[in-house]
């Protein structure tokens, strides 16, 4: 699942980047198929970034990630990293291939 994540990352990030925006892997639980991602640059606080994120990011992710059941956002659907996860189940997707940067 992991994989199939920064793959599909990648292939979002331009749209954003385009706009002066872009996105943050904060943790995957794939025993949920939950993902946490922040939006950062001009996405962070955009009156549109919860449309960005359930039409355009979550479709795509959940498209091409198989198990993927949910995206969230920090700032929209959660303030903390601990919010709705159960303690040990989240585990850390690593890094994005070089020139990379949005796993954090």
């Amino acid at each position: 699942m992991q994989a199939a994540l920064r793959e599909a990352v990648e292939a979002i990030r331009p749209a954003l980047q385009v706009d002066g925006g872009d996105m943050n892997v904060l943790r995957l639980d794939e025993e949920t198929g939950v993902v946490d991602i922040e939006l950062v640059g001009a996405c962070d606080g955009c009156p549109m970034s919860s449309m960005t994120l359930k039409a355009g990011i979550e479709r795509i992710l959940k498209d091409r990630v198989p198990g993927l059941t949910e995206v969230r956002a920090k700032g929209i659907d959660f303030d903390t990293l601990d919010d709705g996860f159960a303690a040990g189940t989240a585990t850390d997707v690593g890094p994005l291939p070089e020139g990379s940067s949005s796993f954090s």
